[in-house]
């Protein structure tokens, strides 16, 4: 199902169509509307936090946390904003952002574009977050000499004013980010930023082209870190067969041709973890039935990004609402139930 916007929105490149989409969130998100009817079956928890409904914006959406209200407004239980970095950054050079329609996937080689923490974290002091909880991604600059530290500075500034900070190591567009998914890198990493959270839950989220030997590592090194929840993941370097134009474009790939990929890491995470450490499943979910299949596979979170694309923004209220069938379906009396049966 698509939206009648879309012809429209799809006239203009991909980057400029997502500007627009953001100024008129960020412009919706001003204005008044019902709020949604909170359903204790669609509630949700990690550790002591509660979700209204385990629907989350994915990072990337809003990097810079322009159209928070908005996008609560459409219905989400959380909302992630960044990446944000210590310092604003430009990203790749343009063009960056590809969609492949014919495949319902979009490919990016974005490279953290942000307008710098100290911008991003001004705008969440100042944003209406509608009763939803705000999650602030963060990440390092591309030229940093010493890359945790960006991540401290990162977790230090945001959580006080977050929810929950996630640590993106996921990232293939910054150069030899995904190396710190790995041993003493790793471990660094996880330490010197579980000592600069506080109290703030801290989630951890990694890429997709992980092997069960490199996963079993990170969720070991997550869960003695005392991390609160991995996401899984972000997008991939690997091309499943795609029909579209652009398919062969550098970057990473998200959308529907990754979620089968997507699937399996979900269960490979979730076996490492016997349990252990709350999981959030991203990439691919574009329905309530995918949702769904993800919070059974042992995820207590959804993220949406790249459905958005060519669903359109009732997508989410639709996907709560098929959840909710689901769940009723199948007998369950709210997410965890589902989530850990």
């Amino acid at each position: 199902m698509s939206f009648p916007l879309r012809p429209l929105l799809f006239a203009f490149d991909a980057e400029r169509a997502h500007a627009l989409t953001l100024r008129a969130l960020a412009i919706r998100g001003r204005l008044p509307y019902p709020a949604t009817k909170a359903n204790p079956r669609l509630a949700t928890r990690i550790g002591a936090l509660t979700f209204t409904n385990p629907i989350g914006v994915a990072a990337g959406l809003d990097k810079d946390g322009v159209a928070i209200a908005g996008l609560f407004g459409l219905g989400f239980g959380a909302v992630e904003i960044g990446t944000l970095t210590p310092l604003p950054q430009a990203g790749n050079p343009r063009p960056r952002l590809f969609r492949l329609v014919a495949d319902h996937a979009v490919v990016n080689r974005m490279g953290f574009n942000n307008s710098g923490l100290e911008a991003g974290l001004a705008r969440v002091r100042a944003a209406d977050r509608r009763g939803g909880r705000l999650g602030i991604n963060v990440g390092a600059n591309k030229d940093a000499a010493d890359r945790i530290a960006d991540y401290v500075a990162g977790v230090t500034a945001a959580a006080p004013l977050a929810d929950y900070v996630t640590i993106n190591i996921s990232s293939p567009n910054t150069p030899g980010l995904r190396d710190l998914q790995h041993g003493q890198a790793l471990a660094d990493l996880l330490a010197a930023c579980t000592a600069a959270r506080g109290t703030t839950p801290l989630f951890l989220k990694i890429a997709p082209d992980l092997d069960a030997g490199a996963i079993d590592g990170i969720v070991r090194a997550a869960i003695d870190n005392r991390i609160d929840a991995i996401v899984m993941g972000n997008t991939t370097v690997s091309r499943p067969a795609l029909r579209s134009p652009h398919a062969d474009q550098t970057g990473g790939l998200s959308g529907a041709p990754l979620a089968a990929l997507a699937r399996q890491r979900l269960d490979d995470v979730r076996r490492a973890g016997g349990g252990r450490i709350a999981l959030i499943a991203a990439g691919g979910i574009d329905s309530g039935a995918e949702a769904y299949a993800r919070i059974r596979a042992g995820a207590r979170l959804v993220q949406l990004y790249s459905a958005l694309v060519f669903e359109g923004p009732a997508l989410p209220r639709r996907i709560l609402a098929d959840l909710d069938a689901c769940l009723v379906r199948d007998g369950f009396a709210d997410v965890a139930a589902a989530s850990a049966a």
